[in-house]
């Protein structure tokens, strides 16, 4: 039986510092650090005091497994940091800034930043396109909640839309797009859903065309109270609307239109490893894939 990666579990393995940083070396040389002076590869020694390693036969060769991480140049103990990343995958719907303030005895900032810096491990990066059946819709997050199938009031504040694209039991794309008009959706559906696939969405005028690009596409009515219709529904592409909504609103409460992006790569991440064994791995190995760039090189959604 595998052993639930629960807290107890992962304050005993990760229980200092020093065992935070030897995972990092471990996963970002698997196969052991090159010498470049002994030409070979050897086992490296953490210097007292420093998070860097040196070859056991002593030289000038050292390597720091921080460098071009997440946590380069971080001065928050990497234990914080580890528990920042469990606490983000162990949570349905993710968890504030504020809330890890409180449990570390951190800044503010601090919590904020780190977030901010981990959503950068979840961005989602070019995969394979959706196909088999394959539910797209479009949701509206901001402002203050009233139902856009009424004459909307133009005192609010304008909604921001997301367009998600789940394939039925494997992964979810959400996107923050700038508009819901007919074209803004096909592209990203282009980039995204092999022409193969069949396309399922409510009666929204913006897919009524799918069909002349090549796409199989089927819709349910849902103003005429038509939400399934044998394998024709939208269900899990609601289902993820309404959880992400429920982790805006009652986590976060707040989403401002500039990381609205991160915040869906969250989600869609989350969702998109939740049959992993340990979430918690799955996440950390993004450690060692992603290069971060250096902040003058960042936008402010990026960063």
């Amino acid at each position: 039986m595998i052993e639930k990666f629960s807290l107890g579990v992962f304050l005993k393995k990760y229980s200092d510092n020093d065992k935070c940083l030897e995972k990092i070396k471990d996963l970002r040389w698997s196969n052991g650090i090159f010498c470049k002076q002994c030409e070979k590869i050897t086992k490296f020694y953490k210097i007292k005091g420093r998070p860097v390693f040196e070859c056991e036969f002593g030289g000038s060769h050292q390597v720091s497994p921080l460098a071009g991480t997440i946590f380069e140049k971080t001065t928050t103990p990497l234990q914080y940091w580890f528990y920042a990343i469990y606490i983000m995958t162990q949570t349905r719907s993710g968890i504030s800034a504020k809330q890890l303030q409180r449990e570390l005895g951190v800044t503010y900032k601090t919590a904020h930043r780190m977030f901010k810096k981990i959503r950068l491990l979840m961005t989602e990066t070019k995969g394979d396109l959706l196909s088999g059946n394959v539910e797209i819709d479009e949701t509206f997050v901001g402002g203050k909640g009233k139902n856009r199938a009424f004459k909307p009031n133009f005192s609010e504040i304008p909604k921001e839309v997301i367009m998600g694209m789940v394939e039925r039991g494997g992964k979810l794309h959400t996107k923050h797009i700038p508009n819901t008009g007919k074209y803004t959706l096909l592209e990203e559906i282009q980039k995204n859903v092999d022409k193969n696939a069949s396309i399922m969405t409510d009666n929204y005028a913006g897919y009524t065309q799918l069909s002349k690009y090549g796409y199989h596409h089927f819709s349910v009515n849902h103003s005429a109270s038509e939400y399934t219709r044998g394998e024709i529904h939208t269900q899990n592409i609601e289902g993820v609307w309404s959880q992400l909504k429920r982790g805006i609103t009652g986590v976060y409460r707040h989403v401002s239109k500039e990381y609205l992006q991160s915040y869906s790569d969250e989600f869609s991440w989350r969702y998109n490893h939740r049959n992993d064994i340990n979430i918690f791995d799955s996440l950390l190995k993004q450690v060692a894939e992603v290069k971060i760039l250096k902040s003058s090189q960042l936008s402010p959604i990026q960063y």
